[in-house]
């Protein structure tokens, strides 16, 4: 049986006690054995890590010992998969620019606040993750994030919905969903899931994140299967 740890915790406002339940839930329809953690230490645990497929963050602002970071580093290196959604993933440790570099981007603002409607556009032919959805509408934050140019971007959203300083630039296209890699770890986010409900409001946000958590979960298995090796890796200097 395949195993998520599922990181619950920080800011209350983003229903981490929602979002990790509803999570669990999704990947227990898959094989996953779930293991809802609402502290940190057991990052400190390495070989616990090691044994996982599978990290889910639901765990919005704080801090994390840097120790703690260079092991999921590691584990995820080796094939453990790490996803997440919203400010549970791109903005769970603002200090640790190691866990930005992982995670593949940073939230910076949010013009408009919460309610703001805007379109996820869908990038067809980007992944398996998003085969058949269509674009859908969604009414919550619209994240705006600094983003790594590595990121395989799954669906978009146009930028500027509403005024705010940004608007005297071009518009842009912001990525809402992603894939990156990671060593031989596979990386997904999404910025939707403010909040709990947007699951249920936008169902095609829930089909993204119940396959983009399955295919990170997978990259464990395809690494072993391939006969690949994270010694490409072993000789690199910390990021703090």
């Amino acid at each position: 049986m395949k195993k998520a740890l599922i990181l619950k915790g920080g800011w209350d406002g983003h229903e981490p006690e929602l979002t990790s339940k509803r999570f669990a839930g999704l990947l227990e329809k898959h094989g996953y054995e779930c293991t809802i953690s609402d502290t940190l230490d057991v990052l400190g645990d390495l070989d616990y890590l090691m044994g996982l497929d599978l990290v889910v963050a639901c765990w919005t602002m704080g801090e994390i010992d840097d120790k703690y970071v260079d092991n999921l580093s590691k584990a995820v290196g080796k094939g453990v998969g790490l996803a997440g959604c919203h400010g549970g993933m791109c903005d769970s440790f603002r200090q640790s620019v190691q866990w930005q570099f992982m995670t593949g981007g940073q939230w910076v603002s949010h013009p408009g606040s919460d309610g703001v409607e805007y379109t996820v556009n869908i990038r067809h032919g980007s992944s398996p993750i998003v085969e058949g959805l269509e674009d859908f509408e969604v009414c919550s934050e619209h994240y705006y994030l600094h983003v790594d140019p590595a990121i395989e971007v799954l669906a978009t959203t146009r930028f500027p919905k509403v005024p705010y300083y940004h608007i005297s630039n071009k518009p842009v296209d912001m990525p809402v969903a992603w894939t990156k890699f990671w060593g031989n770890g596979r990386i997904f986010y999404t910025s939707l899931g403010h909040h709990d409900d947007v699951f249920d409001k936008s169902p095609n946000a829930q089909v993204m994140m119940e396959r983009g958590m399955v295919w990170a979960g997978e990259g464990k298995q395809y690494a072993i299967d391939n006969n690949l090796t994270d010694e490409r890796f072993l000789n690199t200097a910390k990021m703090y």
